[in-house]
């Protein structure tokens, strides 16, 4: 198992962020290392690389490391399976961009005419109840509810 486990430096490499960075993402619990090598240096996972380009990909999406942090820790909540773990926390972000995307125009959306409000419902209503209906489908065949 210790031949799939990065020390600090190989995980920096990978993950494109610095020594420095990584220690700073262990204190704040946003990573863990799997353990220790002989030599006493921490020692972390391939899953951890993936968590890694995760938060830093959500800082690029402007959340603070706290959100970021909650969300992850949210996600492993509910499951420990990483692939899981990623897509749910890709839609999480996703629904999160898109409402803040929806807020953006709410002052366009006030300022349109009734004939071009009542269109852009029409065209809004199918694709959403569609998104609903998947999601409610996802969580009854996981026996979520």
């Amino acid at each position: 198992m210790a031949e799939h486990l990065l020390k600090i430096g190989a995980l920096s490499k990978l993950a494109e962020v610095g020594a420095r960075t990584i220690d700073y993402y262990t204190k704040l619990g946003l990573i863990h290392p799997e353990g220790r090598s002989e030599g006493n240096y921490r020692l972390y996972s391939a899953e951890t690389l993936e968590r890694l380009k995760r938060i830093e990909q959500m800082k690029k999406e402007k959340y603070t490391l706290d959100e970021i942090k909650q969300a992850l820790d949210g996600w492993n909540d509910v499951s420990s399976v990483s692939q899981v773990t990623q897509k749910l926390s890709d839609l999480q972000l996703h629904l999160s961009q898109l409402e803040r995307e929806v807020k953006e125009l709410e002052p366009v959306i006030q300022n349109l005419k009734p004939k071009q409000a009542n269109k852009a419902v029409q065209r809004l209503i199918p694709q959403t109840a569609a998104c609903i209906e998947a999601l409610m489908l996802i969580l009854n065949k996981g026996n979520f509810m």
